[in-house]
């Protein structure tokens, strides 16, 4: 039985005409990405030989090439069967110029620097570390791909949909034409079909294949296919939207469109708003000229920033940035070395760059002795491996401020001997230089934290410290001061059915390590009362999530209080060995701010993590509401009683389709997926709930629900909504297909485009939902 479909030899003069060709094609979809003659683009396009590099013994010259889509890498294989590979430049999260990956700095000369760079996937996919033939070549390639990438996302998402078919349809039509002959025949249409995640029957798949066979060919081809894919993509619901509002030739004029923005997107803007959406959106000029909008022009607007379920003025840094660092929730990371579980979890650099890259403004290093003298950062007294703690300082030194201005924190968990402490402060010094705060900002003693804004681009130690960051002197190189006990998890766990070393009560540690914690100092809890007649503002505790949650639910008022003049970290049970996380919102709730998980899992918490930190530029700090930082406040999360948070309010969505979505089970090319839409309200106890729609069978293009579901909230300032869309299943769990979480302070009423994330919070190319919110007060 055969399993290879041969293309059918071309002549020499087919050959040619099918080259130009493909530089045609290259040629528009260069000029649709702004890249019109560019030379990166056309370095790409030829291709060249770069080295791949697994190891020190494996390292093979392999062929790149990006294919004519604009969108495409391809590179030659040696494995058996698999003699083309292809990756798409959608999936690529960022390139590393220079030795900037582990695998690079171990496995290649410091000589080749200028030549090396690493391509770096979204999700858990390995990442590529790549050497050119030279330092210029290297730069073509770093350079081509980023401009492509840059461009890609200015796309307009209309011009993606429409006149650039979204990557993964481009594949299935190239997957479907079986014989390489750039037609589709009515077989291969069935095989498309499926591909892109719609299930027809015979009769209709024949009725839209003559509808689009306008040459009569018995095969589709060019506009033929345009054609097809349009029918495809036709959104109903848009069409009764506009219609409703087209009142002026069966166009929307500006006043139309005021009024849909008023009546329907609740927006306080002028006529003058309306016109500069038509200017920025519609694209006939005629209409244009007449100050109209077409439905083109709409379903445009619909899926830009404007259209989006979030507040576009909240995607930047719009929040007061000067209030006391105390006065943020500050998105934090715990045991941020690891890549997977607790116990035999690899240790990475590429862990913190992670973090890091997604807005993470608070690090964990776990510090141990090393070899050599060398300090080193692990999860101790367990088989994760070791990575250097000077290393993890350069890549924590090159990727702090690539996403946000703001400070980072680096909670030091000290298990080293004074000797090495002595080397850590070296590398902290050395490494960060005068971004490292060493002492109060002011000439002043400090009275209280200083802001987000004054600390930009600056690092902060959190830390055992000896003595009070005024200058009260201690002439001793060694001191001793309490144990971090509280903090260690690692003594929790036991490895091998061996019992846990014990904890010690006292530690000596270093002066240089010691005077370089100043806003940060770890002091022991010993409860509210003790901590407000005893602590320093400058003095904070690490609670374990037990306690936290206990203190939460018996004391949460004072919780709160505790939190408006002082740090309080949350760190996850030592017993979650697997790296999984707790709720974050509780603590939240509480005013709690460095509420640390576990980044390198997957899951509903980290959903929740990076939706509180979406809007305000996904800066890695978020104000906290004016009840959790004003002392006459009272508000119990636990308890709600009458107060400003207490403001009643009515949510109402209406879940009206969803475009696109995924197949989730790529192996099975007869899986279509069934869909449903789960909205979840995390906030105070009383705000808690979940409703979901019906599913929609074998359909996962382009599904229609028009279900509407209520929801009471209390208080609004610390609600987040998520949506889950799920492939249901009768006979096992449901199947995540995407996911998207918000703020509710954050939320735009109306008819919204919510756009979709993966699991690992990377948003899925083309897919969403649409839907019609409306947050009014309760009767």
């Amino acid at each position: 039985m055969s399993c290879f479909h041969k293309r059918p030899k071309r002549t020499k003069s087919e050959e040619l005409l099918f080259q130009e060709h493909l530089k045609k094609i290259a040629m528009e979809n260069g000029k649709r990405l702004g890249l019109e003659g560019d030379r990166d683009l056309k370095f790409l396009l030829t291709g060249g030989e770069l080295i791949k590099v697994r190891s020190g013994s494996w390292q093979k010259s392999r062929f790149y090439k990006l294919q004519e889509d604009c969108k495409t890498m391809w590179h030659e294989s040696n494995k058996t069967f698999k003699t083309r590979q292809t990756f798409s430049v959608d999936d690529i999260h960022s390139l590393r110029q220079g030795r900037q990956s582990e695998g690079l700095q171990k496995h290649t000369n410091p000589s080749a620097e200028d030549r090396c760079f690493t391509i770096i996937f979204k999700g858990r996919h390995k990442h590529l570390d790549l050497m050119a033939g030279s330092a210029d070549e290297a730069k073509k390639w770093v350079n081509g791909l980023e401009k492509i990438i840059n461009n890609m996302q200015n796309l307009s998402r209309q011009e993606k949909s429409e006149q650039y078919p979204s990557h993964w349809i481009f594949n299935c039509m190239r997957k479907a034409d079986k014989n390489e002959d750039n037609k589709m025949s009515l077989k291969e249409l069935k095989h498309f079909l499926r591909q892109i995640n719609v299930e027809v029957d015979d009769t209709y798949a024949e009725e839209l294949f003559k509808e689009c066979d306008k040459s009569n060919s018995g095969a589709l081809e060019g506009s033929e296919i345009k054609h097809f894919y349009d029918l495809l993509t036709h959104r109903e619901e848009i069409d009764v939207i506009y219609k409703k509002y087209a009142q002026v030739d069966g166009q929307m004029s500006s006043r139309d469109l005021l009024n849909f923005l008023h009546n329907e997107q609740r927006e306080q803007v002028t006529l003058g708003n309306a016109v500069k959406l038509i200017e920025k959106y519609e694209p006939d000029e005629t209409a244009k000229q007449r100050k109209h909008m077409t439905k083109d022009g709409f379903l445009m607007y619909m899926h830009q920033q404007e259209g989006s379920i979030l507040n576009p003025a909240h995607s930047k840094v719009y929040q007061d940035m000067r209030q006391p660092l105390n006065h943020y929730y500050i998105s934090s990371s715990h045991n941020t070395y690891l890549t997977a579980d607790q116990l035999k979890g690899p240790s990475s650099t590429e862990a913190y760059i992670r973090a890091l890259m997604k807005g993470c403004r608070c690090v964990e290093l776990d510090c141990w002795d090393g070899a050599n003298g060398e300090p080193v950062i692990y999860h101790g007294y367990t088989l994760t491996s070791k990575v250097l703690f000077r290393d993890v300082i350069k890549a924590i030194k090159d990727y702090a401020f690539k996403t946000s201005d703001y400070p980072v924190i680096l909670s030091l968990e000290n298990h080293c001997t004074v000797p090495q402490q002595k080397l850590m402060a070296h590398h902290l010094a050395s490494i960060l230089g005068a971004a490292l705060v060493t002492e109060p900002l002011s000439d002043a003693t400090p009275t209280r934290f200083p802001s987000p804004e004054e600390l930009k681009g600056k690092f902060l130690i959190k830390g055992k410290r000896l003595n009070k960051p005024d200058g009260v002197s201690g002439n001793n190189n060694a001191m001793e001061v309490d144990s971090v006990s509280e903090e260690d998890e690692a003594a929790e766990t036991k490895e091998n059915d061996q019992k846990a070393k014990p904890k010690k009560s006292k530690i000596k540690l270093a002066k240089e390590l010691s005077d370089m914690v100043v806003y940060c100092k770890s002091v022991h809890f010993g409860g509210f009362e003790h901590a407000k007649d005893t602590q320093a503002f400058y003095e904070m505790s690490s609670l374990k999530e037990s306690k936290a949650f206990n203190l939460a639910e018996t004391a949460g008022t004072a919780f709160i209080h505790h939190n408006m003049d002082k740090l309080t970290r949350i760190y996850p049970a030592g017993s979650r060995t697997d790296s999984s996380n707790y709720n974050p919102v509780p603590m939240w709730n509480t005013g709690c701010q460095i509420v640390a998980l576990n980044f390198q899992t997957p899951c509903k918490e980290m959903d929740l993590n990076q939706g509180r930190f979406l809007p305000n530029g996904a800066c890695g700090y978020a104000l906290k509401p004016e009840f959790q930082r004003d002392l006459a406040s009272q508000m119990n999360p636990g308890s709600l009683s009458k107060g400003p948070w207490l403001q009643k309010k009515t949510l109402h969505i209406m879940v009206i389709s969803a475009q696109q979505l995924p197949k989730v089970n790529k192996e099975k090319h007869n899986s279509i997926v069934d869909p449903l839409v789960r909205m979840e309200v995390y906030g105070v106890g009383a705000d808690n709930t979940t409703k979901e729609t019906n599913h929609i069978e074998n359909n996962g293009f382009n599904p229609m629900w028009n279900e509407s579901f209520q929801f009471v909230v209390h208080v609004p300032e610390l609600t987040m909504l998520r949506f889950l869309v799920e492939d249901y299943d009768t006979t096992s769990q449901n199947d995540l297909i995407g996911q998207y979480c918000l703020p509710l302070t954050s939320m735009q009423n109306g008819y919204r485009h919510v756009p979709l994330l993966t699991k690992r919070g990377d948003v899925i190319s083309s897919a969403g939902l649409f839907v019609h919110l409306m947050l009014l007060d309760a009767q």
